[in-house]
């Protein structure tokens, strides 16, 4: 979502914060701010827009060596130099930048209001600058103000502050998954930032916040604790400068880094796309398409692998979101059957790379049919962009792994968010379901670091699986192409035969393959025509064969039934494909791993497939 970074040091900060955002633009804003600490004044400059106006105003700030910077893509509140960060307290004594979203940030402004604070922002985040002020009145240090504010914020955050009572400092807190918070070790100066990018370019001595920990950075030294109290040894390492280890970080493979930063993917794809308060819809990119929606009367929506699974979500959101009637196909498979198109048709693309040979001669055919088209992706002017007429991107960051994971969460939530945009359009969508959806969204991101949370505990039921040969995927609804991406992971990286299908098919053809050394993994969420499911699985199991499913949580029938379960917490029925394919994910790295596969490149396959 946001960029963050702070630095303590010997040099003016303003030059070190201009570049630190400018390297965290990558991951897309409307409005950057930065905020100055000198003794006991504050100084402060934020503006809409790109860093480039930012820049064009900080000349009459102070050469301060203390200060912390901020990229903002809008969540509560419209892109606009008033809410963009950083947001003071009203005493003017605390200044703040944040990622994430303070989930009961209403309550907490109407105490705070009812309290005799005033607020220059519609931002949630701002909250958290009155909280803290509060705090620091009742005698608490800036660190333990910071913690006492903690305590009391629900939702994933990662939140940076200075205050006057502190000079010289700043303090970070990193609660859930809303982003990391990395701290770099100088000479004589400190850089707290969400990103490595924004601390490379001053030091390679490094250390990261864990969930629930915050810490106090001075230009030469660094303290850490929980939110509890406690003291925490940060754990210092070196990051190599060259491009790819940099890259990635603290982890693995690119593909665990990659799916475990799904939580921020998914929720900057929200937010470039959306606002919380007000409910309210921007799809910018669009262009002139935007002004053909209410107009078309049939949508085509087309991908290959991943991002044909993804485009089989979209379908089922557009019919059911803006009740127009929708289909799905292999981009290969259209390009070459002369498709009825025509201009009341919508042919939506959807390519992670903007690249695919398929997609883009699929496209060249919607376009001499003379469709309207709009494409999904994730990289910037890519070509697909320039073939459609409107576009709508995804913001998962660069995806290094050859199995996409984070592009997949990210262009469901795309077309999810596509699929309304086109009911508003249509007409179907009132402005009080139109909020329904952004809350359901905005609970999104949390839910799925959940899921990435109990991942050691996931882990236990990959034995089995790594020693066999094949494994069949099944769904039903929207867990069908669940199963499908699922299977696609597997084969993809550990070279296990993996296939998906509806379970509905069983009886037609799969059931013959049953036996005790052919495992079944389930898709059996609560939304996921359970029901049926649940007799799916008992069909298998008459048969000898082994099933782990992936389950809601609190589902004891289907815990007793299976040999092995993966929990996932409820969450609404449109969007339980994205947290239950995540624990697919996981099941496929760790079985890849096991079996000492190359995760990142696996053998045959390429990134982006530019040939037929």
């Amino acid at each position: 979502m946001c960029g963050i970074v702070g630095y303590a040091g010997q040099r003016p900060a303003v030059p070190v914060l201009i570049r630190a955002l400018k390297d965290l633009e990558y991951r897309g804003y409307d409005s950057a701010g930065i905020a100055l600490l000198e003794g006991e004044q504050l100084a402060i400059t934020k503006k809409q827009g790109k860093i480039a106006n930012l820049e064009a105003s900080v000349g009459d700030l102070p050469d301060a060596t203390v200060g912390i910077g901020h990229t903002r893509w809008a969540t509560h509140g419209r892109p606009s130099d008033q809410n963009a960060h950083p947001h003071l307290s009203c005493d003017g004594r605390v200044v703040v930048i944040h990622n994430g979203i303070v989930e009961n940030y209403a309550a907490l402004r109407q105490r705070l209001l009812a309290s005799g604070h005033r607020f220059a922002s519609e931002t949630d985040t701002e909250t958290l600058a009155h909280l803290i002020e509060e705090e620091l009145a009742a005698g608490r240090s800036l660190l333990n103000a910071l913690a006492a504010t903690a305590r009391q914020v629900t939702g994933s955050q990662a939140i940076v502050a200075m205050s006057t009572c502190d000079p010289g400092a700043i303090v970070a807190a990193r609660l859930g998954n809303a982003g990391g918070v990395v701290i770099g070790f100088g000479q004589g100066e400190m850089v707290v930032a969400s990103d490595l990018a924004a601390v490379l370019p001053v030091t390679q001595e490094v250390a990261f916040l864990a969930d629930g920990q915050l810490a106090r950075v001075t230009a030469d030294s660094a303290e850490a604790r929980t939110i509890a109290g406690e003291p925490v040894a940060l754990e210092r390492r070196r990051i190599p400068i060259d491009p790819v280890t940099a890259l990635k970080g603290q982890y693995p493979h690119f593909m665990l880094k990659e799916i475990l930063e799904q939580p921020e993917a998914i929720s900057d794809t929200i937010w470039s796309l959306a606002t919380l308060e007000p409910p309210a819809l921007y799809f910018d990119d669009l262009g002139a398409a935007a002004g053909r929606l209410a107009a078309v009367e049939r949508v085509v929506l087309i991908g290959m692998g991943t991002s044909l699974h993804a485009a089989m979500l979209g379908q089922r959101y557009i019919e059911a979101f803006a009740r127009v009637p929708a289909a799905v196909d292999n981009a290969s498979e259209f390009r070459y059957r002369d498709p009825v198109l025509g201009p009341e048709t919508l042919v939506v693309s959807v390519s992670q790379s903007g690249e695919t040979v398929d997609v883009l001669e699929a496209m060249a055919v919607a376009k001499q049919a003379g469709a309207l088209q709009i494409t999904v992706c994730n990289t910037e002017g890519a070509q697909t962009t320039r073939v459609a007429d409107g576009t709508v991107y995804t913001r998962a960051g660069l995806e290094r792994g050859v199995a996409s994971t984070k592009c997949f969460t990210t262009a469901v939530v795309a077309l999810y968010l596509l699929a309304l945009r086109l009911a508003q359009a249509k007409g179907p969508l009132t402005p009080e379901q139109l909020a329904g959806h952004l809350h359901e969204l905005a609970r999104l991101p949390g839910t799925v670091a959940s899921v990435l949370s109990r991942r050691d505990q996931q882990r236990k039921l990959i034995r089995g699986l790594a020693a066999a040969e094949h494994a069949l995927f099944l769904g039903r609804g929207l867990a069908f192409p669940v199963a499908m991406e699922g299977a696609l992971k597997l084969k993809e990286i550990s070279y296990i035969h993996g296939e998906g299908y509806a379970a509905g098919e069983m009886k037609h053809g799969p059931i013959a393959l049953i036996e005790p050394s052919f495992p079944t993994i389930a898709v059996a969420t609560e939304h996921a025509l359970r029901a049926k499911m649940v007799s799916n699985i008992e069909q298998i199991q008459a048969r000898g064969g082994p099933v782990t499913a992936v389950i809601t949580e609190g589902d004891e029938q289907l815990t007793a039934l299976c040999d092995a379960v993966i929990p996932v917490p409820p969450v609404s029925s449109w969007l339980e494909p994205v947290v239950a394919v995540v624990p697919l994910q996981l099941l496929a790295y760790d079985v890849a791993v096991q079996r000492g596969c190359d995760v990142d490149q696996p053998r045959n396959l390429a990134k982006t497939v530019t040939v037929e």
